[in-house]
């Protein structure tokens, strides 16, 4: 079967790398001109100005390069890139801003011949534009469409000489990554309201980072972290430590916890050394650098006889007296340029013997949070690091932290490394959390219990999604994603190939599910390409797998981002293939149905057949409800929210279900089929984590047989006489009723527990 066109454009054909070839993208346009071009060229003979332009844009063609950035066309003597049109990482505006940074640099250093320094203005915006995927690349012009690509050609005629103007939305990417200084509005023709520009300066020195209120959650990752910290001083047997978790779910608080829970082991001093990588390094070692700053006290802006002076004091007492000056040259060379040269890896040797000597006198705690985006140089330091330490049985542990797909390889003994993931936190510390962020922003905590299927058991997005409330969101009971958030998701979205990707932009469209077949149809694949795919999806926790052969999205988030990304043409192509109405031309997101009541069937009287592939669900009782639970009965539907209503069937948790079992049926008039018996394996309310967390809401029906499909572990829970969840009397689990143990629910009669839109 011929694949045929989804977008009826012309110049947009479907190619077998990307079915959806065209989305709508959050990207961010990076704009260059050279300062008084016109004047330039009239005083120069036509050969000399071929020769300046060669120089001109091949070097900015470089420079845009290493930054991962694409020419989208040349325009006179302006170029204009584009970050993060084909794929993201989260730090798009990051990279643009340091390429429009380092622009003007590189130029300097390579002065066309026969004619005077060049300068340039850059602009850097970030917003909405349409990309066509298969032309993103260098030369694709037409590849990106909308106002964002006007703002950044507006914004590089209000930079210094030499400078980079930024917009709002680059500013909020970029800050505490970007020194940057704001200057007073601009008009400019077009808008309806004055640009709020700042000007970025340079790259932000590493700062530590903030952390306020009180640690929520995280106990038994704290508790073993430290005893492995303790052990390796007792024992004088050298550990690695590993704390894993994705973007936002607390490395770094608890590291910091970590760093106040071991200041002593036994009455022993421990020193801690910590580093922090940032987002694409440009000097290989510069973590090791600020670890020999932050032990010698040391700031960047020291001059040379300071810092000598600090190094001679810090290293009097570890480093021989005859080595000592030696010591200190090493040091001082490493602090000057931190980067893979053989200085700085004299200084790196000298420095890894410095901390050998200081773990014989007391235990040392090396850390480095974000070692995924360290070079190669740092992770080969920390290893010979830990080996000497292992071979001097020395009381030293390095911890390291990064992200759960970041797979780092260290030789030695298997007892001797140990690997933390940071779960998502529970539903209930997810409330305290959120509760304790809206305090502290002054904001009601009545839209909580809405926050907690988005936020997903995941600190970061806690943090952004009050931030956003604190702001002034229109809608705080369905907030949009915030850009933060939408950064994250977008980068793991695009971690995706093209059909993935197109695959899950389906599902999202989809308020009942999809099956392989249907996907198959609204793509016009072939029969039978869709289900690999979506196996994919399900092993990568993007998907869920239903019990009749359907797949939903397991993220409110990531539905809500990933059907943002289609244009309105292919929503109407979609919906024409599934025999629907189109949906309204207008904002990219619609609006979804109302929420879902489920009604859960009490457990049938002794003899009772089950229902066909499984075994009787059994009811909630009011009485065991929590406050929020009841409250949110008694308010009915909830409002409209940005995305379509989750499918009937969908799970929480994103776990399949478990075999043989049958869930609460939805008896409203939503579309799918009005009073159908549809099996659900989780309730209505989304898990709170990713597949195989086992983490639940607070109003989450579950499966009789021992908890949510998502917890593998196969936990049995009891009421307070012991019984087994599953008897007769149908029980509701601790963290649906928010009371310990579970209760019996009254016989006969079902429950109604209100389902997440």
């Amino acid at each position: 079967m011929s694949m045929s066109t989804i977008v009826a454009t012309p110049a947009c054909a479907v190619s077998a790398a990307w079915p959806v070839p065209e989305e709508r993208r959050t990207v961010t346009v990076l704009f260059a001109d050279i300062v008084g071009s016109t004047a330039l060229v009239d005083r120069l003979d036509p050969e000399d100005v071929r020769d300046l332009q060669r120089v001109y844009f091949d070097t900015v063609a470089d420079v845009l390069r290493r930054w991962h950035g694409v020419v989208e066309k040349y325009i006179g003597d302006a170029v204009m890139a584009l970050f993060g049109a084909r794929e993201s990482d989260g730090f798009d505006a990051y990279r643009a801003v340091r390429a429009g940074l380092e622009i003007q640099q590189a130029l300097d250093r390579r002065p066309p011949h026969g004619a005077p320094a060049l300068r340039v203005r850059v602009g850097v915006a970030t917003g909405e534009a349409l990309v066509d995927l298969a032309a993103a690349g260098d030369g694709g012009y037409g590849t990106a469409s909308g106002a964002v690509i006007t703002t950044a050609a507006r914004l590089q005629e209000y930079a210094p000489p030499g400078g980079v103007a930024l917009c709002a939305a680059t500013h909020r990417a970029t800050v505490g990554l970007v020194d940057q200084r704001r200057v007073p509005p601009v008009t400019v023709a077009g808008k309806a309201l004055p640009l709020d520009v700042w000007h970025a300066t340079a790259v932000a020195p590493p700062a530590p980072a903030r952390h306020a209120g009180p640690l929520v959650g995280r106990r038994r990752e704290l508790a073993a972290a430290r005893d492995q910290i303790v052990r390796a001083v007792r024992e004088r047997s050298p550990r690695w430590l590993s704390l894993a978790g994705p973007a936002g779910s607390g490395r770094s608080r608890l590291l910091h916890e970590l760093n106040k829970a071991v200041g002593a082991v036994d009455q022993t001093p421990v020193r801690w050394c910590v580093a922090h990588c940032p987002p694409y390094p440009e000097q290989a070692l510069a973590p090791v650098a600020e670890l020999v700053r932050g032990f010698a006290g040391l700031d960047a802006e020291y001059p040379p006889a300071a810092v000598r002076g600090r190094l001679t004091t810090a290293l009097t007492g570890l480093v021989p007296p005859a080595h000592l000056t030696e010591a200190v040259y090493a040091l001082e060379g490493l602090l000057a340029a931190p980067d893979a040269g053989p200085e700085a890896s004299r200084g790196a040797a000298v420095w890894q013997e410095v901390l050998l000597c200081l773990a014989g006198r007391q235990p040392v705690v090396v850390a480095v949070d974000d070692l995924d985006r360290a070079s190669g140089e740092l992770s080969g330091f920390l290893h010979r690091l830990f080996a000497a330490a292992t071979a001097r049985a020395l009381p030293l542990a390095v911890v390291a932290l990064h992200r759960p797909e970041w797979a780092d390889v260290l030789a030695g003994p298997g007892q001797r490394r140990c690997r933390l993931a940071l779960r998502p936190l529970r539903a209930v510390e997810t409330g305290r959390l959120l509760r304790h962020l809206a305090a502290r922003a002054g904001r009601p905590a009545a839209p909580v219990d809405r926050l907690l299927p988005l936020v997903g058991g995941n600190p970061g997005r806690a943090v952004a999604y009050v931030a956003a409330l604190a702001d002034g969101v229109t809608d705080p009971a369905r907030p949009p994603a915030p850009e933060a958030v939408r950064r994250t998701v977008d980068a793991r979205l695009d971690r995706l190939d093209g059909a993935q990707r197109a695959v899950l932009m389906v599902a999202a469209t989809r308020d009942a599910g999809c099956t392989a077949v249907t996907v198959d149809r609204l793509l016009d694949w072939a029969p039978g390409r869709a289900l690999p795919v979506l196996r994919a999806l399900v092993a990568r926790g993007l998907l869920v797998a239903g019990p009749s052969g359907g797949y939903a999205v397991v993220d409110p988030v990531v539905r809500e981002v990933a059907y943002a990304r289609l244009p309105r043409a292919v929503r109407a192509t979609f919906a024409r293939r599934a025999g629907e109405a189109p949906p309204e031309v207008g904002p990219a997101v619609r609006r979804p149905h109302p929420a879902r009541r489920l009604v859960v069937p009490p457990a049938p009287a002794a003899g009772a057949t089950a229902p066909p592939g499984g075994r009787p669900g059994g009811s909630a009782p009011a009485a065991g409800r929590s406050a929020a639970t009841r409250a949110a009965v008694a308010s009915g539907p909830a409002p409209h929210g940005s995305v379509p209503a989750l499918p009937a069937w969908a799970p929480a948790a994103g776990a399949p279900p478990p075999p043989g079992g049958a869930g609460p049926v939805f008896a409203d008039g939503a579309p799918g089929g009005v009073g159908a018996a549809r099996p659900v394996p989780v309730g209505a309310v989304p898990t709170i984590g990713p597949p195989g967390s086992g983490e639940a809401g607070p109003v989450a029906a579950r499966w009789r047989d021992g908890g949510t499909p998502a917890d593998r572990r196969g936990r049995w829970w009891t009421d307070r006489r012991g019984r087994r969840a599953g008897g007769a009397a149908g029980l509701v689990p601790p963290q649906a009723s928010g009371v310990r143990g579970g209760r019996p629910a009254a016989r006969g009669g079902a429950a109604e527990v209100p389902a997440a839109a």
